[in-house]
């Protein structure tokens, strides 16, 4: 994992901060963590901390219950959503596809420049 992606998880901002950045009250991201939308990390003194990403759900939540959708909805476009970005290839499987298909596509035309070379008879 990439060093950002790894700030990016990072879980580093009580719950104060979050209600600041989100505009969410205590109570509802309580809710969403009860729903198992957004699952806070904890710390010695059992006090929540968000990571980056946290704070992205939690504002992804926030737009899709604007649009006047049901728990049940969020639900299930943050799954889709996941889904859609499981199957989504990481730049290193498209950068190994190419590679493969430039192999591929070099060696066609090593093979096929001897053929055109040699004589017919």
């Amino acid at each position: 994992m990439k060093e950002s992606e790894l700030r990016k998880n990072m879980a580093v901002l009580p719950m104060s901060t979050v209600i600041k950045l989100t505009g969410l009250s205590a109570r509802q991201i309580r809710y969403y963590e009860a729903q198992d939308l957004v699952i806070p990390e904890r710390t010695g003194g059992n006090h929540r901390l968000y990571s980056l990403y946290d704070i992205d759900k939690l504002l992804e939540i926030k737009d899709i219950l604007q649009s006047a959708n049901s728990m049940v909805d969020v639900k299930r476009i943050l799954k889709r959503r996941q889904t859609i970005a499981q199957k989504q290839p990481t730049q290193e499987e498209i950068s190994r596809a190419l590679r493969h298909e430039l192999e591929i596509q070099s060696n066609f035309y090593r093979n096929d420049s001897t053929t055109f070379n040699q004589p017919r008879f």
